[in-house]
């Protein structure tokens, strides 16, 4: 007899409590989606994708049918959607919180192309519909924490990472996977402080990125992705700190040797390599033990928890490793 069992971030319904802003979204979401997407046949070219079946482009009104699954630690409300879309990082767009909501607009996200490149049996450039079925998407529920002691739960909709590197046919050469950022300056408002040097660039070690749990998004709530939260897709790491979650994705790296990574490069004192959420180890300017939630309130925190909640999930991907070293 065969015994399913649930894995601990993998909730029912009743395990969260919904925002008021989302009561609507089972009407919305009737047609439900298959499980997600993989590249079955392997990722292609948008000249051979025309001689595939049809895939499901992205909606032209803006909402989206996903599959519902929940997968976070089990506590907290879901952030309300005027914080999740008006309090956001993206620098190429202002440095403050609320700049990529008034400004992140400009940035063309279609039509929208990522080249895939390195060490893989299939690379070149290809349409996010060639690669992502938009008929076929799922939802988690993470918990989106920053470095800067805040965090979000956000009902994200998209697919897992890994089946999609696994279409492309990495080789062993294939260690590390590195992903770039859009960047272009007439549609980006970049001051005259330069923040970082762009464009903005992340990465993952390939078991890092093979992990059930790490997922591409294109939408969230019941809609595509906003332009400020990283459209049309960006990556979401949840038990990593936000930053690792790259937004508006134009290239995939498939890579030998542990890539640069934009604040790494930065300031490499205060951000490593893995930046995985350790309440044990402290950013230079300030305590990580606790964190403000975003839209509970002024004085709404709570306790950090280590690997963002996901240990057991995740933790023997580090084995061995000193994570107050390899911060």
């Amino acid at each position: 007899m065969l015994i399913k069992t649930r894995k601990s971030w993998h909730l029912t319904d009743r395990d969260v409590t919904p925002e008021k802003l989302y009561l609507n979204r089972r009407a919305i979401m009737a047609a439900g989606g298959a499980a997600a997407v993989s590249l079955t046949a392997g990722a292609c070219s948008a000249e051979e994708a025309q001689t595939e079946a049809p895939r499901g482009a992205m909606p032209a009104d803006g909402n989206l049918s996903a599959r519902e699954t929940a997968y976070m630690p089990p506590d907290g409300d879901l952030t309300p959607l005027e914080a999740v879309t008006g309090y956001n990082n993206f620098y190429e767009f202002g440095t403050g919180k609320a700049d990529p909501a008034r400004h992140a607009d400009a940035m063309t996200t279609d039509p929208w192309s990522i080249e895939v490149t390195g060490h893989a049996g299939r690379t070149g450039t290809f349409g996010i519909e060639d690669l992502i079925d938009f008929n076929a998407l799922e939802e988690r529920i993470y918990r989106l924490r920053c470095v800067e002691a805040w965090s979000m739960v956000i009902p994200w909709i998209g697919v897992p990472l890994g089946p999609i590197l696994q279409g492309f046919q990495p080789t062993s050469d294939a260690r590390y996977v590195a992903f770039e950022t859009y960047f272009n300056r007439s549609e980006m408002r970049i001051g005259t402080f330069p923040v970082l040097d762009w464009p903005y660039v992340e990465g993952l070690r390939m078991d890092e990125a093979m992990n059930p749990l790490a997922f591409l998004a294109v939408g969230l709530y019941d809609r595509v992705l906003p332009n400020q939260n990283g459209a049309p897709v960006r990556l979401v790491v949840p038990w990593k700190y936000g930053f690792k979650s790259i937004k508006s994705i134009v290239r995939i790296s498939f890579v030998s040797d542990e890539p640069p990574t934009s604040w790494n490069r930065s300031a490499p004192n205060e951000y490593g390599f893995y930046s995985n959420v350790n309440p044990n180890v402290d950013h230079p300017r300030w305590s990580q033990a606790s964190e403000r939630v975003i839209g509970g309130g002024p004085f709404a925190r709570r306790d950090t928890d280590m690997f963002n909640g996901y240990a057991d999930e995740v933790a023997g991907l580090y084995a061995g490793m000193d994570l107050s070293e390899n911060f």
